[in-house]
């Protein structure tokens, strides 16, 4: 049976290869581990492998994991503390995020990737603020107008992202998105594309605070190759590493 090893070795393989398929660097694409129900002791696990594949390649960045609720996280951070502190980790909130729970996540928090309205943006801006710190965000898009997926509409999204820079306590380093839920590669690939122009629209504005928003996280285990040929700068991969999850 694969290791967990083997198993963070294998997406980062299927990255690079898509990546080079698109005529890319790989060294551009980013995996991040999407950690949703591991316990501690797998997710350090899999977060040395995949320090042990980085080194073996001559890239000493971070390694970046990404939690979908705000409970997992905190029951797991005091395990991740020193990583985290260290600049070994990075930690994404990738779930939807209610406003209850941000004093929560905050202090292990590195990127808040799921900013999908204005309001959470500015909740989370005055806590910022009002502890001296600035928090990398992301502004989540719905690029598939699937109700069961949270994100702004891609034609609110450039406002919302301009809106967003705009706040002290903030800095927006790019955008999120989840394909489409369906067989169809086109329509899945057309989502991806339409982010990347969402991210190009917001760049090209020149509105304060958008200088940096470059990053497009989207991509995960059924359709990181898609995501990667459309510009992907993150991919996120949960089950190709760690096998399904129980159904929640």
């Amino acid at each position: 049976m694969p290791t967990l090893h083997d198993r963070v070795l294998a997406a980062r393989t299927r990255i690079d290869d898509a990546a080079r398929t698109a005529g890319r660097d790989p060294s551009e694409v980013r995996l991040l581990l999407a950690t949703k129900t591991q316990d501690a002791g797998t997710v350090l696990e899999a977060v040395l492998a995949a320090t042990e594949i980085a080194a073996d390649r001559g890239d000493d960045g971070a390694v970046l994991i990404g939690e979908n609720r705000v409970q997992e996280l905190v029951a797991k951070a005091p395990d991740l503390a020193d990583l985290v502190a260290a600049g070994r980790l990075e930690v994404h909130m990738i779930g939807n995020l209610q406003r209850n729970k941000i004093n929560q996540m905050l202090p292990t928090v590195t990127v808040l990737a799921s900013i999908d309205r204005l309001p959470l943006a500015e909740a989370v801006a005055q806590r910022c603020t009002r502890a001296g710190r600035v928090l990398d965000v992301m502004v989540q898009v719905n690029v598939s107008a699937e109700s069961s997926k949270s994100g702004a509409a891609p034609s609110d999204a450039t406002a919302l992202a301009t809106a967003v820079a705009a706040l002290d306590g903030l800095h927006l380093t790019g955008f999120m998105t989840v394909g489409a839920n369906t067989s169809d590669e086109a329509e899945v690939r057309a989502g991806f594309a339409r982010l990347r122009e969402v991210r190009d629209e917001v760049l090209a504005s020149g509105a304060p605070g958008t200088r940096d928003a470059r990053e497009l996280s989207m991509g995960m285990s059924t359709d990181l190759e898609l995501a990667v040929a459309e510009g992907a700068t993150t991919v996120r991969v949960g089950t190709a590493v760690f096998g399904e999850r129980p159904a929640a």
